[in-house]
């Protein structure tokens, strides 16, 4: 029944589309999907009518959902699930007022699901963020991930545009092998003069301001596209990543003809994301940077450079749960994070669950005092040991797969856990009611 709800709502999907014929733009990848998604619906929004998927409607049922222009499943009511299709007929009976573009996440977590989305909205735009150890026990290893990550490049016709990131070697080299005109991203420094068609970003900082509880404002620097330079300030969150969803955008908007003016309105206006290197006020005076929404291989380095970048605050915590699905190269992944962290001069290791014990193994490895590792079974113990440690001026990093729920930890260490639902992951019935 469930296979035939499915092809009944992607069949609609499709006719939904040939109809609107709206441009399609498609973004996936291993890590920075959803922030690159916001950032490329706040600028665009700015000019053009634009929908985008919400939550996690980036799979074979959200998809569809989002382009017949519904934000919440009808799970198992099959009288919703009527509405549903009554609502995509009428849509292709009657001539609708219907989105201009669609900026579709489109996630993967096994082999054929970019080739079924894509089945349902072929992109005009496509990107490719990164492609990393995520998923790898689905996919046996991360040339499974960049087999399947890659389809979504290589469908884009000629006439069509993809966003390479040049920071990325996977990523530049699969787009070597596609037909679509190509524009370029990456770090200034690192883009050749001669790019033809490129976005980049100079100048990254972390600005500051008195008016916030935390002093940072958030992560600013400049875009330098078609001869123009754009100041940008991404609001209440850190990290030299962020760079890139900005990018992104820009290029988005470069190619729909969008102004540049409104590219940096629209990533000012942009909210911070919940467990997605946000900033919060701790207990004690103290920062906590909240990644808690996932974690991976790649995602958990760059949160931790950009912990050790960072030249504020008094003593550097890394608090770290188990990364999850990661197959046979969990252990060695786990245990090079504990490396990292080692190398990178952070004061203190927490750790949580049974995998990250490996990363406590890599970092003592790598010279950290065994006497600055810390291992627990669990997110309440690991939060009330925090908090008896922490003093003013100490910066936390909080991060860890879904399945470990370390955001339970930041609301142990936050300075308003009255603010939680605003401010954290997985704060809806459904998540609290789980152990």
């Amino acid at each position: 029944m469930k296979k035939i709800i499915i092809t009944i709502l992607q069949t609609l999907a499709k006719r939904v589309i040939y109809k609107y014929k709206p441009k399609v733009v498609a973004i996936t990848g291993s890590v920075g999907k959803t922030a690159t998604k916001e950032a490329v619906f706040a600028v665009l929004n700015k000019k053009l009518q634009v929908r985008k998927n919400e939550g996690n409607f980036n799979t074979e049922i959200g998809l569809p959902l989002t382009i017949i222009g519904l934000q919440k499943s009808p799970g198992k009511n099959p009288f919703k699930w009527l509405a549903v299709y009554a609502r995509a007929i009428g849509l292709l009976i009657f001539r609708i007022d219907y989105p201009k573009v669609l900026v579709l996440e489109m996630g993967a977590d096994k082999p054929g699901d970019i080739a079924e989305l894509i089945s349902i909205a072929k992109p005009d735009i496509g990107i490719i963020t990164a492609i990393s150890a995520v998923h790898t026990e689905q996919f046996n290893s991360i040339a499974g991930v960049v087999r399947e990550k890659g389809k979504l490049f290589r469908v884009v016709e000629k006439d069509g545009w993809i966003i390479v990131n040049n920071d990325r070697s996977e990523v530049y080299d699969i787009a070597q092998k596609c037909d679509a005109k190509k524009v370029y991203i990456g770090q200034c420094a690192e883009l050749s003069d001669n790019t033809p068609f490129s976005v980049c970003a100079s100048e990254i900082s972390v600005s500051m301001s008195e008016a916030q509880e935390t002093g940072i404002a958030g992560t600013s620097f400049k875009i330098h596209t078609d001869g123009k330079v754009i100041p940008v300030l991404m609001k209440g969150i850190i990290g030299e990543h962020w760079t890139y969803p900005a990018m992104y955008a820009a290029a988005v908007a470069r190619i729909l003809g969008v102004h540049m003016v409104d590219v940096t309105e629209g990533l000012r206006e942009i909210n911070p994301q919940s467990g997605r290197m946000r900033v919060l006020a701790g207990i004690k005076k103290t920062i906590l940077i909240d990644d808690t929404y996932n974690s991976s291989p790649n995602a958990a380095k760059s949160a931790v450079d950009t912990l050790a970048l960072l030249r504020i605050g008094r003593e550097k915590y890394c608090v770290f749960g188990d990364m999850l699905e990661l197959g046979s190269i969990s252990e060695e992944e786990h245990q090079k994070l504990g490396m990292l962290v080692a190398r990178e001069g952070i004061d203190y290791l927490i750790c949580v669950g049974e995998r990250a014990r490996d990363i406590a193994r890599g970092a003592i490895k790598a010279k950290m005092p065994k006497d600055h590792v810390f291992e627990f079974d669990n997110t309440k113990d690991a939060g009330l040991f925090i908090q008896k440690r922490l003093e003013q001026g100490d910066m936390v990093l909080i991060k860890g797969s879904q399945g470990v729920r370390m955001e339970r930890v930041t609301k142990e260490i936050m300075a308003h856990p009255e603010k939680s639902k605003e401010l954290l992951v997985r704060q809806s019935k459904e998540w609290l009611s789980k152990a």
